[in-house]
């Protein structure tokens, strides 16, 4: 099961006070993400804001969420969000607060997103994600059972389950997240041993 090893003290904010900025952090941002290694070693704290700005490694986690006749179920990100709005994206995804471990996150976000309580995540493990806005370490989770879920529309516009074939056919024509897309390729058989 892949885990966050914080120190024994409360990481250092970041950015560290220097001679020019010595308040970097004005306390006015209330989420803050843990800065890691891959390795999932917490070395700092970040604001979200200055985590992405600076494309620092910080973890989030990920639900898959399959059904008995092997669909996948699938939300479509809010227009609202500031990045790829509109696209169709995992069943559940969101950032590590800090202070959680991965699993803590995991739940929270999937009560969030769909209202989804009670389940039993399978771990498929962990990779680091690039992108041009980000640098996430991602925690991978499936879980398998036919659930009827209730998206948060205020984070999600819709939800459904897709055949895999029909995901498939839709890989590379903007439809689904960049993230989605590798993801899916690298976890597919995973998700289809759990049946």
């Amino acid at each position: 099961m892949p885990e966050l090893f914080y120190p024994s003290e409360p990481a250092s904010i970041l950015p560290k006070p220097t001679a020019d900025n010595p308040v970097p952090y004005d306390g006015t941002e209330t989420e803050m993400l843990p800065v890691v290694e891959p390795n999932g070693v917490v070395i700092g704290q970040a604001s979200r804001r200055y985590a992405h700005e600076c494309r620092l490694l910080h973890p989030v986690v990920h639900l898959h969420i399959i059904n008995r006749m092997g669909r996948l179920y699938i939300q479509k990100r809010s227009m609202s969000k500031k990045l790829l709005p509109g696209y169709w994206d995992t069943a559940v995804g969101g950032h590590v607060s800090y202070g959680e471990n991965v699993v803590e996150a995991l739940c929270r976000e999937a009560s969030e997103e769909l209202s989804f309580v009670g389940f039993n995540p399978v771990c498929l493990g962990s990779y680091v994600w690039e992108s041009p806005t980000e640098r996430e370490l991602v925690h991978v989770f499936a879980t398998v059972g036919n659930f009827s879920l209730t998206p948060d529309h205020d984070e999600v516009s819709d939800g459904r389950y897709w055949d895999m074939k029909d995901i498939e056919d839709n890989l590379g024509k903007s439809v689904f997240t960049p993230n989605f897309e590798q993801e899916f390729q690298r976890i597919r058989p995973s998700l289809e041993a759990l049946l």
